[in-house]
């Protein structure tokens, strides 16, 4: 796994303060993304929040994610959350340690008061005595939020600055990218109102001996809640590690209804990822699972065949030159605009968020604008099954026959790859094991590679011909 460290700045330490008028919380940003270009410390608050209590056990959700690992747990993690600014919101992101869980705290519009809301993503700090003042606050105790300098700081910036150093893995941001892609096939599968959510939660193991993972379990929407399953029913929804659903009890006693999301389920026992979202004041909370603790976002595959083509990263820029830092990602507007059909957009969108350019909301189904602030376009040179697959077709071990190529791999054996309605099979090992759940194999990959290239081939001759005649 290839980490980096990674530096981020700040001008001063986070902290929350006592004033006249109140609590005032100041959430300080390292350098990031605006529509201006890149700042070292932008803002993008200044104003109330409605409801403080709620706010303040969200934000420290997100970053017990953060610090978390839910998969050898006796390792090291510590991320700061990132946010951004959408206009009419702000979100609040982190991904744990072991790449496993996302955790999103979206501040809406009602959850806000005063003050416009910036554009622009970046690192906020949330260090340890303000996890223990937040801890504290008051369900009655107004609470001002500056996320940002304040406004004398901003024109003097020359002053030292605190400066953390975190290990960056490239799985942790391949890990962003995955959950989004995995998340855009789910839909809501259950809401539970505030009683039978407070009961539910409630009730989960918190983990097996030594903290260790409670494995996969299932439930199915009932007149009561949600009640367990021993298979994967049609209609089930896959609770991939119960014990990593503990954030959520920050939020527990606040919450108004409690929403599941999921991918269709027709049977069978393969586990799958869910998002789990605590619907609260002028906020939501969402945890986003992948189907093992032991299996982090980042090996999904999601977002190989995105990257695999020079069509869709052509469409990835254009599109990219047309995202403002919307909170909702209309597919069909940016298909008008861009003059792509809206199937190239959504795959143009798959793209870009392998590189941290866009998330996904399940709660609107949409798509929303954010920029990492971190060097995420590494994530595609780093990705193993992609560099092979890209190997492999620059020594020509791909021959295509029909429905059916065969790929000469690098130790001289020879696979077949199967197309039946669009879905490839192979003969290797890695599609005997997860048969396709984890994305393409590198021989799949390479073999849709070949095709995509003849066909763009194809197409250019046809366009010249078409010319000449």
């Amino acid at each position: 796994m290839t980490r980096s460290l990674q530096a981020v700045a700040y001008c001063r330490p986070s902290v929350l303060e006592s004033a006249a008028d109140g609590q005032h919380l100041g959430l300080e940003t390292s350098r990031g993304a605006t529509p201006s270009g890149v700042e070292d410390h932008p803002r993008f608050f200044a104003g109330f929040l409605t409801s403080p209590q709620v706010a303040s056990a969200g934000l420290l959700a997100v970053a017990d994610v953060a610090a978390a690992r839910y998969y050898q747990r006796q390792l090291r993690a510590s991320l700061d959350p990132v946010v951004t600014g959408n206009g009419d919101r702000l979100r609040f992101e982190s991904f744990s340690g072991c790449c496993g869980v996302y955790a999103r705290l979206d501040v809406l519009e009602a959850g806000l008061d005063g003050g416009e809301v910036g554009h622009g993503t970046t690192n906020v700090d949330v260090n340890n005595p303000l996890r223990e003042a937040l801890s504290r606050i008051g369900a009655d105790d107004p609470l001002h939020l500056r996320v940002g300098p304040e406004e004398l700081a901003v024109t003097t910036l020359d002053g030292p600055v605190v400066e953390k150093k975190v290990p960056l893995p490239d799985r942790w941001l391949r890990g962003f990218a995955e959950a989004q892609v995995t998340a855009a096939a789910f839909d809501l599968r259950a809401e539970l109102p505030a009683a039978e959510a407070v009961r539910f939660l409630r009730a989960l193991p918190r983990g097996g001996v030594r903290g260790a993972s409670m494995g996969a379990r299932w439930v199915v929407p009932s007149a009561s809640g949600l009640r367990p399953t021993t298979r994967a029913v049609p209609g089930a929804v896959c609770l991939p590690g119960p014990e990593r659903l503990i954030a959520l009890q920050r939020v527990l006693r606040h919450a108004t209804a409690l929403r599941v999301y999921g991918p269709a389920v027709t049977g069978g026992g393969a586990a799958t990822a869910s998002a789990w979202e605590a619907v609260l004041p002028g906020m939501r909370l969402t945890l986003t699972l992948s189907p093992d603790a032991s299996r982090g976002f980042s090996g999904e595959g999601g977002v190989l065949d995105a990257l695999a083509t020079d069509e869709v990263a052509e469409d990835a820029e254009l599109i990219a030159v047309l995202l403002a830092w919307e909170p909702r990602i209309d597919v069909a507007d940016l298909a008008t605009a861009s003059g792509l059909a809206p199937e190239r957009v959504r795959a143009a969108l798959i793209r870009l968020g392998t590189s941290g350019r866009v998330g996904y909301d399940t709660a609107e189904a949409a798509y929303f604008h954010r920029e990492l602030p971190y060097d995420a376009e590494r994530v595609e040179r780093h990705n193993p099954r992609l560099r092979s697959a890209r190997a492999l077709v620059a020594v020509g071990a791909v021959e295509l026959d029909g429905a059916v190529g065969t790929v000469t791999a690098e130790d001289g054996h020879v696979h077949r790859v199967r197309d039946a309605a669009g879905v490839l099979s192979c003969s290797c090992l890695w599609w005997a094991k997860y048969r396709g759940g984890r994305g393409p194999c590198k021989h799949a990959l390479a073999v849709r590679m070949v095709r995509r290239g003849i066909a763009s081939a194809q197409e250019d001759m046809a366009r010249v011909d078409g010319g000449t005649r």
